[in-house]
């Protein structure tokens, strides 16, 4: 990617920084924005309420573009677990259903589902990893007509391995069960067409790949969804006319944005939208191709040291995200550490060492890693 997109990112001007699938640095127009909108606060109070609003909007609007749906198909939450312990406070569970998932997922998606499954005395089935991947005949046999859910991350935090979402959501729609998707380690490396991949829920946040501040979660859920979910966290903005304070009895909105329960952090809205503009004029396309041209070219440079790649780089499966092992078991948090001492950031996950470049990242910064790494 061009000098422009890097001058925007102050941490490279210190840090070799791999480790977006973490923590995403914030571009300087986003770091503006919000403290234009906190300036305005000081400044004038509540004076300029809606312009918040309408930048909030306006956001949400980016939000859907990158995903394919509608606005209010999309509600802002605090993080991904906040979505997915919405949606599973939400359903209906009935003695003999059951929930698939894999068993390698990060905990935002996972507890929501143990939750499910200890309450309501469900079925969790959890799919295993094998050799980096999910083999998606086995997660796939795992749906029967008992399932009400089928949960998955569209890729994989500890292993990079990205799913076929929309074989999997098909196999879902055919018993009926509801698609869950945690897109936070996608969304913003690549777009996404949820209606076309059958997913009815989908919940990230903003401070990996969106590369916008912490706090800004987001929640689809499709039109199909919203009629078989009671919204379980709901509020005095969740009502369809919320201004309206002497109506006790009105209904919920009859789309995601029920879920939105009050007011938000507005000055993180303006960050948001200014890094999604970003991430927008660049184009997801060219973000996704540039990336695994990037990763793959970290693995070419790989091939002959004493570093293991675990994560599939099979077509189709590949993402931004690569994990390895040191072949004579260095281990992944000495390793993170030796290359942080050399201001080059990764993350040790498990007895793993997850590199994460973005689109900030080029090719001089993987010869540098790969000078650094240990023999």
């Amino acid at each position: 990617m061009n000098h422009e997109i890097r001058s925007q990112f102050a941490a490279l001007e210190k840090y070799i920084y791999l480790n977006s699938a973490a923590v995403s640095p914030i571009p300087k127009a986003a770091v503006d924005a919000v403290n234009s909108q906190l300036n305005d606060v000081a400044g004038h109070g509540s004076e300029h309420y809606a312009d918040w609003i309408d930048t909030k909007n306006r956001a949400r609007a980016l939000l859907a573009r990158m995903l394919n749906v509608q606005p209010e198909q999309v509600a802002f939450m605090r993080n991904t677990s906040d979505g997915f312990a919405a949606i599973a406070n939400g359903i209906g569970w009935k003695l003999g259903d059951n929930i698939v998932s894999f068993e390698g997922e990060f905990p935002a998606n996972f507890y929501p589902w143990r939750m499910a499954r200890d309450r309501y005395d469900v079925e969790l089935r959890l799919c295993p990893e094998r050799d980096g991947r999910i083999d998606l005949d086995e997660f796939i046999g795992l749906i029967d007509s008992n399932t009400r859910v089928a949960a998955i991350s569209a890729v994989q935090y500890a292993s990079g391995f990205q799913a076929d979402l929309e074989r999997i959501g098909k196999a879902a729609r055919g018993v009926d069960a509801l698609f869950a998707v945690d897109i936070i380690q996608a969304l913003g490396a690549k777009g996404f067409d949820l209606p076309s991949q059958f997913v009815d829920i989908a919940s990230g946040a903003s401070h990996k790949w969106l590369c916008a501040p912490e706090g800004c979660g987001m929640l689809y859920v499709s039109d199909r969804a919203r009629e078989m979910l009671e919204p379980s966290l709901v509020g005095w903005i969740s009502v369809e006319t919320p201004w309206d304070f002497a109506d006790r009895e009105q209904p919920f909105k009859p789309n995601a944005l029920a879920y939105e329960s009050g007011t938000g952090a507005s000055s993180l809205f303006y960050g948001l939208e200014q890094s999604l503009k970003l991430l927008i004029e660049t184009g997801l396309e060219k973000i996704d191709s540039y990336l695994l041209d990037l990763t793959d070219l970290l693995c070419d440079s790989l091939a002959g040291k004493n570093y293991n790649i675990l994560s599939s780089r099979l077509p189709g499966e590949k993402s931004g995200i690569v994990c390895v092992q040191h072949s004579n078991r260095i281990h992944c948090n000495e390793i993170a550490k030796n290359l942080q001492s050399e201001n080059i950031i990764v993350s040790p996950r498990g007895d793993r060492l997850r590199i994460a470049p973005h689109f900030y990242n080029n090719t001089e910064d993987i010869d540098r890693l790969i000078e650094a790494l240990p023999r």
